[in-house]
């Protein structure tokens, strides 16, 4: 109500007040001097002073009533201010302004406890470890923590699609009561979820348990056991018959004992790196399902990889050209992980490429038609002798040779392509292998910018 409004609802309460303390004191001195009981100039004398005390009055109501209309505005047009207590002069007034301040305080004090404790709740559900979802009646997204965007990013909806949850949902808003469900999430890696949902009136809360480090550390308890019972039988079998050898017969024969003690290095440097390889392995399986935080400017990493490599590169007389502009734009990764991807990728090279042949290692931010817009794109090429075709979707199973016996005499464990795959789908990219018999294998790696894995919402 404006300022003028108020003016008028105050003028309009003095008029009826000064009619309705006028009227008894007109009708009586009226009646009186009529009846003969007072002189007119005595009756006329009495009905002024009335008239001007109520004048006086409704004046001074008028006055009162602005004030209380100037207190109500403040709080309209302030809500959160504390408003001027006010000055009333009509008996019964002051008593109702000062009322009206308590019952001002006390609101405020009331609200202002509450935004405390509704500050309180909601820094406490933002620091919540596991991921929070508050969803509409449709599964829109209204809000989520800090955890869940960092858990899920821009895979939130494409969860919220699974065909489970929507199931949980839906029992959830049917029956008013909390629903819990275990779901597994195939893309873009595996995830083992537990999901629970918690109806509260109109929107629904779901609470998200990450149970993937949790099953991947029992099957990679399980795997090691089984991968490396198998892996490294034939190697122990050979130490073993080794230590009896050189026990037994060859126990005088130096010349035989050198050469047995050459191989039995061997095959211990070759358990070393099958050991080796498997944890490298298991710790990249159990993180996958929670993509790297940390930004990385990607050049000074693949020079220093290369740099690492000279020594082999000149072993095989092999030339590695690099196109990597400095200027590329910084990508969330994790720094060990991707030096393992590239050495790999590159000793790879190295060990298949041609004796005397080129490396070419290339890295982009152009964007390319193959794979989403953003982020870099890394080209490892050699000119060895090739894969053949039907190798290629295989490449990246664990164990899997080409050809197996020149893969164990250059000291390959047959995890390589097993580690650059978990790790490229840990920073949520993309593998490519391409290759040509008698001209190269052709490697491309594709690595999401910030804005691939931020907040969306």
């Amino acid at each position: 109500m404006s300022e003028e409004a108020n003016r008028e609802q105050a003028r309009l309460a003095a008029i009826a007040l000064l009619f309705a303390l006028t009227a008894v004191p007109t009708a009586v001195f009226a009646m009186l001097a009529v009846l003969g009981e007072l002189r007119p100039s005595i009756a006329l004398l009495g009905w002024v002073l009335c008239s001007l005390t109520s004048i006086g009055f409704a004046l001074l109501l008028r006055r009162d009533v602005m004030a209380m209309a100037r207190l109500v505005h403040s709080l309209r047009s302030a809500p959160e201010a504390l408003p001027p207590e006010p000055r009333l002069l009509m008996p019964g007034m002051s008593d109702l302004g000062a009322e009206a301040m308590r019952l001002v305080h006390v609101e405020r004090l009331s609200r202002g406890r509450h935004n405390a404790s509704a500050a309180e709740d909601k820094t406490l559900l933002e620091r919540l470890p596991d991921p929070l979802l508050k969803l509409d009646m449709d599964g829109g997204i209204l809000w989520r923590n800090d955890s869940a965007v960092t858990a899920f990013g821009t895979e939130t909806a494409a969860m919220l699609r699974h065909p489970d949850i929507r199931a949980a949902l839906n029992e959830a808003q049917a029956d008013g009561l909390p629903v819990r469900r275990e779901i597994v999430l195939a893309v873009p890696v595996t995830r083992d979820l537990e999901v629970t949902i918690i109806p509260v009136g109109g929107p629904v809360y779901m609470l998200v348990n990450d149970r993937t480090r949790e099953r991947a550390l029992e099957k990679m308890r399980a795997d090691f056991v089984a991968n490396s019972s198998h892996e490294l039988r034939t190697p122990l079998a050979s130490l073993i018959g080794f230590i009896e050898t050189l026990r037994g017969p060859a126990a005088d024969d130096s010349e035989a004992q050198q050469r047995f003690l050459g191989i039995m290095a061997e095959q211990a440097a070759r358990m070393q790196r099958l050991i080796g390889d498997l944890l490298s392995l298991s710790r990249i399986e159990i993180t996958e399902h929670s993509p790297p935080k940390d930004m990385l400017h990607l050049p000074p990493l693949l020079e220093r990889i290369a740099a690492g490599l000279e020594p082999m590169l000149q072993a095989q007389s092999t030339t590695l050209n690099m196109s990597v502009p400095p200027n590329l734009p910084q990508i969330p990764a994790d720094a060990d992980q991707l030096t393992q991807v590239f050495t790999n990728l590159l000793d790879n090279a190295l060990k298949y490429g041609r004796p005397g042949g080129e490396i070419k290692l290339t890295a982009s931010a152009a964007p390319d038609p193959r794979f989403p817009a953003g982020g870099i794109v890394v080209r490892i090429e050699d000119n060895g002798v090739g894969i053949a075709r039907e190798h290629l979707p295989r490449l990246t199973e664990r164990f899997y040779r080409v050809d197996k016996g020149r893969s164990r005499a250059i000291g390959g464990t047959g995890l390589g392509l097993a580690i650059v795959k978990h790790a490229v789908n840990r920073h949520r990219g993309q593998l490519l292998i391409d290759s040509e018999v008698g001209k190269g294998t052709f490697f491309t790696i594709w690595l999401p910018g910030r804005s691939r894995l931020g907040k969306t919402e």
